[in-house]
């Protein structure tokens, strides 16, 4: 008997029990949708949080259409040079299952990283001076002007369990900081721009400093327009006497939640009374350190990014082979490297970076500073 005649005869002969197995597969597709419906419903309410920020649109999304950085077609930004986000061969899938999941490599130390609590309010005016909190955050005085970058003090991630500060590492907070005159924000991922601190400090902050477009999130957290400084790169603008800061390229992407690439990212030349400083922010090895070096050629200071890289997405983070090359393209006089110690985003040893940063320095020939979390470098 084929298995149409079967189905017919059974059909046929038991009605009752076709139509309860009917009733049984429309009632399992009932329960499924509605799970799918309320998950959905509980996406669109996270994603609705005031965290979240808001994407460029008006006169500020028509401005970034005119920049030579942005793909109209794509409606997107673009790096210099060609970049892929993955680029091993797994499957995105498996590159987070293995990040979750793979317990072979220390990632997370066992026990709390030394740091230093400094009373940052108490530090001389009169000399410069930078202090590092961990990851990419950090405060500068340079020249009496308090700058500070992408601080994170309280999460690097939408929820709190999911990036977790490594033990020792969360013993900086916005009541601990000074009055801003210029926060600068490198790009808009949560491990760089904290909605909680930047929102707290808005009264204390009298400039932002930032890449195009990300200024769409800040004023829809209520910071006022004439606040925002949003540069493209290779944008220059007189901040006051003595004082310039010109946005240069990084090779990075951006996105707080599911669009990607909306605001730019970019690093940062700041031009002072003493000393020429360059904020790296994120981003991989690419032809803009050496263009940056040669446009810049006193570079007192360079900061780089070292750590959560990944040959999985070795184009937008810097692999330890290209930390040396980059000190030596940029030819700063002398350097510090963030982006490590604080968080885990990457499958590497925790203390890796440290060494990647130790053998690049031997390579380059530049000195190096390397201090614990919350310790004062003086640069005079």
């Amino acid at each position: 008997m084929s298995e149409y005649s079967f189905s017919y005869l059974y059909l046929t002969i038991s009605p009752k029990i076709a139509n309860q197995n009917f009733y049984f597969h429309s009632m399992i597709i009932s329960i499924i949708l509605t799970v799918l419906f309320i998950l959905g419903d509980a996406g669109v309410l996270f994603l609705s949080q005031a965290s979240f920020g808001r994407i460029p649109q008006g006169k500020r999304l028509e401005r970034i259409k005119q920049s030579p950085n942005y793909d109209v077609k794509k409606k997107q930004f673009v790096n210099e040079i060609e970049t892929e986000f993955m680029t091993g061969n797994k499957s995105t899938l498996t590159v987070w299952r293995e990040f979750m999941f793979n317990k072979k490599i220390q990632t997370v130390p066992d026990t709390a990283i030394k740091a230093i609590k400094t009373d940052v309010k108490a530090l001389p005016d009169d000399k410069d001076w930078l202090v590092w909190f961990g990851h990419s955050s950090y405060l500068l005085n340079l020249s009496g002007k308090k700058i500070l970058v992408d601080p994170v003090f309280y999460k690097g991630a939408p929820v709190k369990f999911a990036n977790k500060m490594f033990k020792g590492t969360d013993i900086y907070k916005p009541v601990d900081m000074p009055d801003i005159d210029y926060l600068v924000i490198t790009h808009d991922h949560w491990d760089h721009l904290d909605y909680e601190v930047v929102t707290e400090m808005e009264p204390r902050v009298k400039k932002v400093i930032t890449a195009l477009g990300v200024g769409s999130h800040l004023e829809y957290w209520h910071y006022p327009v004439e606040k925002l400084l949003e540069m493209d790169w290779w944008d220059s603008t007189q901040l006051e006497s003595g004082f310039k800061v010109t946005a240069t390229p990084a090779r990075h992407f951006s996105g707080r939640d599911l669009n990607k690439n909306k605001t730019f990212w970019a690093s940062f030349v700041l031009e002072t009374p003493k000393r020429t400083i360059w904020i790296g922010g994120d981003g991989g090895y690419g032809p803009h350190y050496a263009k940056i070096g040669k446009k810049f050629p006193n570079i007192d200071l360079g900061i780089l990014e070292n750590g959560q890289y990944n040959p999985d997405w070795a184009q937008v983070h810097t692999m330890p082979q290209y930390l040396g090359k980059e000190m030596i393209e940029l030819d700063a006089a002398r350097y510090i490297t963030v982006h490590h110690s604080k968080f885990c985003l990457s499958k590497h040893p925790y203390f890796e970076p440290l060494e990647n940063a130790k053998k690049a320095a031997k390579e380059s020939g530049k000195p190096l500073f390397m201090p614990l979390i919350g310790e004062v470098v003086y640069l005079d």
